[in-house]
């Protein structure tokens, strides 16, 4: 009998290095411009997947349908990246990750069946609702970049869902890996360019590289390995710690102490969380 993590800790983790990486690509914004930071980030997780798991020996053993879910899935974690990184840089990251959290938990709704889920939802929703006061009184284009994001990401959950559990003879990890491949060629037009400076300095490629594990390397392979065990529905609600993260790596990268209403919002959270049920 072979032994296996429970997924919610795989989230867990997950939802620490979802911030962690952006957190680090804040700081190289002043060095590299945005588009750039955003192809070292897919280019150097797709190197990564290359050399560890040789993605494209899944294209031989592939069924079409699952070669149009891993070009999909590339095509979106390209995109949503991509207006992700244009969001944090014109928004505080709370901001951003409120307005990201919009579209999944209308799919946590629309999966819920049980009381106990709903009480749940109501929970999780509340504690991010205190959690990120969003202002209208920002950049505008930094609400568009946002939103765009929040859009994508909810597409990101259904198709990252589908890849986990196609089936085949494949395994999750390859097909992500895949993906992550797609990802790159289809933001190479739109960042190769202002990821030049960085070609040139040795410490700018390790942040790079640095980035993209923490960011699109380990949080999507922790996200396969927990969507496996999950529902899409359930899944969708524990995207809700993503925010109370935020403010945890706020306080430890960052140094951003949060206020009393900030530490409600995330115990609103957590209580969300440990009510949720498998539906």
């Amino acid at each position: 009998m072979s032994f296996r993590f429970p997924p919610h800790l795989y989230f867990v983790l997950s939802a620490i290095f979802h911030y962690l990486g952006p957190s680090f690509a804040v700081l190289l914004f002043a060095r590299v411009p945005v588009e750039g930071v955003a192809w070292l980030r897919i280019v150097s997780a797709a190197l990564v997947f290359a050399v560890w798991r040789r993605p494209w020996y899944v294209w031989v053993k592939a069924n079409n349908e699952t070669r149009w879910l891993i070009v999909g899935l590339g095509a979106v974690l390209a995109a949503m990246n991509y207006s992700f990184y244009f969001a944090i840089d014109l928004l505080p990251l709370g901001t951003v990750a409120a307005i990201e959290f919009t579209g999944p938990i209308v799919l946590a709704l629309i999966g819920t069946k049980t009381l106990r889920n709903l009480l749940a939802l109501g929970f999780t929703a509340t504690g991010v609702y205190l959690l990120t006061e969003v202002r209208l009184t920002g950049e505008p284009m930094g609400f568009v970049w946002a939103f765009v994001n929040a859009l994508l990401f909810t597409f990101y959950i259904i198709l990252a869902h589908r890849i986990a559990k196609v089936g085949g003879n494949t395994r999750p990890v390859d097909r992500l890996g895949a993906s992550m491949m797609v990802a790159a060629l289809v933001i190479t037009p739109l960042g190769i360019q202002d990821a030049l400076p960085a070609f040139t300095d040795g410490v700018l490629l390790l942040a790079g590289l640095g980035i993209g594990l923490s960011s699109s390397v380990i949080p999507y392979i922790l996200d396969q390995m927990a969507m496996t065990q999950l529902s899409r529905a359930t899944y969708a609600l524990f995207v809700a710690l993503l925010p109370a993260t935020a403010v945890l790596i706020g306080v430890i990268v960052l140094k951003q102490v949060p206020t009393g209403l900030e530490m409600v919002a995330v115990l609103s959270v957590v209580v969300g969380v440990l009510v949720a049920r498998e539906s």
